[in-house]
């Protein structure tokens, strides 16, 4: 049994069986994938997939076992090889951060370019997805970090810890009715279509659950994933949008964004990865540049406490930043 081969079973495995799109994530050849994936089944005497003819369609009972077994074996290859870069090139590595369209577009930034400049040979790959999806990347090991306000709760094998809260802001057109109201309320807000995120997306279930207690039906007339888009959408005045605060630039300086942080609950960014990853140094000097309270001695306790009662109160009295 050869660490290629599970590798290359656990690449088709989360490719959905598809060997064409694995062949494409590890620069290999199909036929090479195939041979090595037939080998492997032949030494275990057992089948991993389900063949329909050439074609691969699901996991065997088995191979359900084999691929979660064989992910947890390349994690554990990945942490020596993270422990040993660790003494020869302390300096050196990479870095695979799982996050949303938000984060990466209006918090990252600048985050990034600091780290970069520190750390010049740790390479930085950024994946985008869906909260369910990025959370899913740092769970199987795809990701070092998964940075989101939602789903990353629903995997139990992540450590999370909590970064920043923001709210949200009612952004509409120069002269709209809404801009003449001091304080603005939910009934008010409800009675004109509105643009915003897609469900799933940037703290969207605070937004709905405001709604629904105060039994309020909003229009939503259209959903993005981006505040790019829910801006482009306002100024075509298709109705008015509910977006991040933090998405907000100066050159937005034709829309008016209406203080809405009365109106819905504060949501909260936690970055979260696999309570057994190797943590190198670089890695703990990113969350702290993340979020400067999560220190590498509060980083290690978390790791420590993840899954116990005592983990609960670790940050009940820390003062999460408000952005």
């Amino acid at each position: 049994m050869k660490i290629q081969q599970l590798r290359y079973a656990l690449e088709v495995a989360r490719a959905d069986c598809n060997i064409s799109r694995a062949a494409q994530s590890l620069y290999t050849s199909q036929p090479g994938i195939s041979k090595q994936i037939r080998a492997l089944e032949l030494e275990l005497g057992t089948d991993i997939f389900v063949r329909n003819g050439k074609h691969l369609s699901n996991l065997t009972p088995a191979g359900h076992k084999i691929i979660e077994m064989a992910g947890e074996v390349l994690q554990k290859v990945q942490a020596i090889q993270s422990v040993a870069q660790e003494y020869t090139a302390q300096d050196k590595g990479s870095l695979e951060i799982a996050t949303t369209h938000t984060q990466s577009r209006y918090i990252l930034p600048e985050v990034i370019k600091g780290f970069i400049t520190r750390y010049p040979e740790v390479s930085l790959h950024m994946h985008q997805g869906s909260p369910m999806q990025i959370s899913q990347l740092a769970a199987d090991g795809t990701a070092d970090f998964a940075i989101a306000t939602e789903a990353l709760e629903l995997f139990s094998n992540l450590v999370m810890m909590p970064c920043f809260k923001w709210n949200r802001c009612i952004l509409v057109p120069k002269n709209h009715p809404l801009c003449q109201e001091s304080r603005l309320s939910l009934k008010q807000v409800a009675a004109f279509p509105i643009v915003t995120y897609v469900y799933g997306f940037t703290g969207r279930s605070k937004l709905d659950e405001a709604f629904r207690k105060q039994n309020l039906e909003p229009k939503v007339v259209f959903t993005a994933v981006d505040a790019d888009v829910i801006k482009t959408y306002v100024r075509l005045g298709l109705g008015i949008g509910i977006v991040a605060s933090m998405a907000i630039e100066e050159r937005d300086d034709d829309l008016v964004a209406l203080d809405a942080s009365h109106l819905f609950e504060y949501s909260t960014t936690s970055i979260g990865f696999r309570r057994e990853t190797y943590m190198r140094s670089y890695m703990y000097d990113f969350i702290e540049m993340f979020s400067p309270h999560l220190s590498p001695e509060k980083v290690a306790e978390a790791i420590r406490l993840q899954g116990k009662p005592a983990a609960e109160k670790l940050f009940a009295d820390v003062d999460i930043p408000i952005i």
